[in-house]
């Protein structure tokens, strides 16, 4: 279908400042065809598209089936099978679980020896400790040790989940067995933005892939500690800097928002800009993207159709003309780290990782 392109468009950038280039308007009415064959070559305002990955987290082997004691874990312990030996129910005399909490130093308190160190060990390597420690006051005392609350493996489950909150692992877990936990993700759910993080940094792994396509190369195993977090889609927004007098975030409304609006939102600098050489970072998902330069002098003449934004895209206004995209995220990175923990994943991975 022949698409055209209304020149009252043009209207919008009447501010342009004197000095720069100067566009006509065409009269009230006039529709011009991007689409004819004489024009093929410049219907689109996108002169560079470079796709971008990050390298994901490589293949782990599975890890070991047995469950490692840490603190906070209540540990039900039966010596010799006597009575006198179990640790009376916690908390009070209405709880059910009965048990002994491993402290923050790791260890257990055992009528007879006193604090056991536990943390660290598996159940039969805790039985065989504890069972070395008895023996100097029983002979041949037999143990058995059980986990009866396990607490000290926490997965924290944080934004649209059905049932968001925190869970504890009681045995090896991968990502998709993690999201599972939560009662899978609401209607809400922005899964482009979904991240895992692990020691304060968001892991190069693929949620929105592995979710919506079945990748299950990004099925990674889960550790202690970690957060998985999905947005929601309600609040979207793209970033412009530059040449621009309002840097920072402009709102995207539900019918959507191209180059244009953005930059009449965020107002030109009334001198020194390019617009050849417009730059748009833009996240697919964690781990890939794409970089765009865009002659907006295109659209401003009629020669091509409005970029049509989407969410998390991160637009930048060339003061001056750039040499390539390493001097156009040089100048960039600032803007880009003070604003680093409302930023798309991939941007934060591929960008803001290292610095």
């Amino acid at each position: 279908m022949k698409r055209s392109c209304n020149l009252l468009l043009l209207g919008m950038f009447l501010f342009l400042p004197a000095g720069c280039a100067t566009y006509s308007d065409l009269p009230a009415g006039t529709r011009k065809s991007i689409d004819d064959p004489a024009v093929a070559d410049t219907s689109t305002a996108v002169v560079e598209r470079e796709a971008v990955a990050v390298p994901t987290v490589p293949a782990e082997p599975p890890p070991s089936a047995d469950y490692v004691i840490g603190a906070n874990d209540v540990l039900y312990i039966n010596i010799n099978g006597k009575q006198e030996f179990l640790v009376t129910p916690l908390g009070n005399s209405n709880s059910k679980v009965q048990g002994s909490r491993v402290d923050g130093n790791g260890r257990v308190n055992l009528p007879l020896v006193g604090p056991v160190e536990v943390a660290g060990l598996t159940l039969s390597q805790a039985q065989t400790h504890i069972q070395d420690a008895l023996r100097k006051y029983l002979a041949n005392p037999w143990v058995v040790v059980e986990v009866a609350e396990y607490k000290s493996r926490p997965l924290y489950l944080l934004g649209q989940f059905r049932a968001s909150g925190t869970y504890y692992m009681d045995r090896p877990l991968t990502l998709v067995q993690g999201v599972a936990l939560g009662n899978g993700f609401d209607g809400a759910a922005n899964l482009r933005g979904a991240r895992l993080t692990r020691d304060s940094r968001i892991v190069p792994v693929d949620v929105y892939d592995l979710l919506t396509r079945g990748e299950t190369g990004q099925n990674i195993w889960l550790k202690s500690g970690d957060t998985i977090y999905i947005p929601d889609n309600k609040t979207q927004q793209v970033f412009i800097f530059g040449a621009v007098k309002k840097p920072g975030p402009v709102p995207m409304p539900t019918s959507g928002l191209n180059l244009a609006q953005a930059i009449a939102s965020a107002e030109l600098r009334e001198i020194g800009y390019d617009f050849h050489h417009i730059r748009i970072i833009r996240s697919l998902s964690t781990t890939r993207g794409e970089l765009l330069v865009v002659d907006f002098d295109r659209v401003l003449r009629g020669d091509a159709l409005p970029i049509q934004l989407q969410e998390g895209d991160i637009i930048y206004v060339p003061k001056s003309a750039l040499g390539n995209w390493n001097d156009a995220i040089n100048e960039i990175l600032p803007s880009l780290q003070a604003i680093s923990a409302v930023l798309q994943p991939f941007v934060q991975v591929k960008f803001l990782s290292h610095n």
